[in-house]
């Protein structure tokens, strides 16, 4: 967990910018990217004007192989496609 989360600056962020991509190489499901968009969701949501997107590690345990690793983890090509996604 990361602590303290600067709930103050990402609001600021999305107030600049109105959209997320949040990319984690933890997991979709009860990592650090959840706990970013929960934030989000409470202090942000009005200045949003597309949902938030997240980028994470597939959930699956993380393989030692480098090729397996790659494919299990987020890599510029899916960060890239998200924003272009999020962008229209």
């Amino acid at each position: 967990m990361l602590r303290p989360l600067d709930t103050v600056a990402i609001a600021a962020a999305v107030a600049k910018c109105h959209r997320v991509v949040v990319v984690d190489e933890n997991w979709k499901s009860g990592g650090l990217a959840a706990e970013v968009v929960a934030r989000i969701m409470e202090h942000a949501f009005y200045e949003l004007d597309a949902p938030v997107a997240r980028v994470c590690a597939e959930e699956v345990p993380i393989p030692y192989a480098k090729h397996m690793e790659d494919a299990a983890l987020p890599q510029p090509g899916k960060i890239v496609a998200a924003v272009k996604e999020m962008l229209g």
